[in-house]
């Protein structure tokens, strides 16, 4: 019969196998993890053209503690692979050819091009009420509809129009389940027009329209330009269409030359336009 100072030894020899065989363990599982660790700091050594000017740093933090350097290499990844616009939880198809428009007549065209702030709100509303006080009417009339709204810089707004009189049509992507979906644009007046570039390529001036951008000018004197984008929901979402209205600020309000670079070569030389020049900007873009 075992004594229960005999249990009692058995019972620390146990925990200390056990201790020995946790520590063991621990060991193993810490030198797979660095030598995955090490494996992925070669990895990025080739792949990655910045590495020498934050190696020490990277060294460091894969010394120090090789579960949280594969931590942080895991999770950007993650967020390399994930698209910057566009839907993420619901991933949206290219658009369908759609029926072409109904052709409008030349009042019809040039009244559409025109629309005037008046059509929208009153403007004794805003007559007396500074640049910010307007941007706030502006965008609680609209918090409810479905359409995406903005307030541009009046100098914003003048190297918009200059560069749409020697750019007036151009094309952006946007993400879709399988890739990227061309989207074109053409200035008309105070307007914008979007069609997906499949649709205008098959009805030409008749292709229906995806999104529309009209700014009024009625505000200009107070620094202002009211942005308005009505957009069909069987082609875009808002998020999508908010992500083309950015593209086209990032474009036709900077002077970005990569960007300026990529109008003039659509424009003048199409034969040396690359598709995938803007598919890198957007993918490229801090938003």
């Amino acid at each position: 019969m075992a004594t229960f100072a005999s249990v009692r030894q058995f019972l620390l020899q146990s925990r200390r196998l056990a201790g020995h065989q946790l520590t063991t363990k621990r060991n193993i599982q810490m030198s797979s993890v660095r030598e995955r660790s090490e494996k992925a700091l070669e990895e990025m050594k080739e792949k990655n053209p910045y590495f020498e000017k934050y190696a020490n740093k990277i060294a460091s933090v894969q010394q120090s503690s090789p579960e949280e350097f594969l931590s942080r290499l895991q999770k950007a990844e993650k967020q390399k692979n994930k698209p910057k616009f566009g839907p993420t939880e619901v991933q949206r198809d290219y658009s369908e050819l759609l029926k072409p428009k109904s052709p409008l007549g030349t009042e019809a065209t040039r009244d559409g091009a025109h629309r005037k702030l008046s059509d929208i709100m009153r403007l004794e509303l805003v007559e007396d009420k500074s640049a910010d006080d307007i941007k706030h009417l502006w965008f609680e009339y609209h918090k409810h509809k479905d359409v995406i709204t903005a307030a541009i810089p009046a100098d914003q707004y003048k190297l918009m129009m200059d560069l749409a009189l020697k750019y007036p049509i151009f094309i952006f992507p946007i993400p879709r389940s399988q890739g990227y979906e061309f989207i074109m644009l053409q200035f008309a007046g105070n307007t914008v027009h979007f069609t997906p570039l499949l649709s205008y390529q098959v009805h030409k001036e008749n292709a229906p329209e995806c999104l529309n951008l009209t700014m009024f000018t009625e505000c200009q004197d107070k620094g202002i330009i009211l942005m308005r984008g009505e957009f069909d929901t069987n082609v875009l979402n808002a998020q999508e269409a908010q992500c083309l209205a950015n593209q086209l600020q990032l474009y036709y309000s900077q002077n970005n030359v990569t960007k300026l670079q990529l109008l003039d070569t659509f424009t003048k030389n199409p034969d040396k336009f690359k598709h995938m020049d803007i598919i890198e900007e957007l993918n490229n873009l801090k938003i």
